[in-house]
């Protein structure tokens, strides 16, 4: 996935706040309106568009002359995608993960044994053909690959496991 540069990551701040992924998506000129304050040309602004949407990171639609812009993914779908491709930078997988679980915060804790926990659930749950999951506890983390079941149902659960 690919990291976003200061403009790029405002322009993206503006749909994931202000477009439900479930709307037709904003103008060129709402996102330069939401931008105001950094006296952005509409242009700049159009050619930022235009790239995110050549990244992937956008999904645009025609309407009359102008274009619709959205969000391809949530933010928190980005930010999970940046902190797994961080993990394939190298070194070990394992380290880098027991590092990042002994720095988070209690609640932040509290929220990924949730989530941990909705996802072997759901790996429990799975026909036994179905199960992608490792065969022993120690090679948990060196299997990122999701399970072969419904990625948003998971993402679903995530969610929620996030908002208790």
């Amino acid at each position: 996935m690919t990291r976003l540069g200061d403009l790029e990551r405002a322009v993206m701040d503006v749909l994931w706040d202000a477009v439900p992924a479930t709307s037709g998506g904003v103008t060129v000129r709402e996102v330069a309106d939401a931008l105001r304050s950094r006296e952005l040309a509409y242009t700049t602004v159009m050619t930022v568009l235009d790239r995110l949407a050549g990244k992937g990171m956008v999904q645009r639609e025609r309407e009359g002359r102008a274009w619709r812009y959205r969000a391809a993914a949530t933010r928190e779908a980005h930010i999970a995608q940046l902190m797994l491709d961080a993990l394939d930078l190298g070194g070990s997988r394992d380290a880098a993960l027991v590092r990042f679980a002994r720095s988070v915060t209690g609640t932040e804790a509290d929220v990924l044994r949730a989530a941990l926990g909705a996802e072997a659930s759901l790996t429990d749950t799975a026909a036994p053909a179905d199960r992608s999951a490792p065969a022993d506890a120690g090679s948990l983390t060196d299997e990122v690959a999701p399970p072969a079941r419904d990625r948003s149902e998971r993402t679903r659960l995530a969610d929620e496991a996030a908002d208790r």
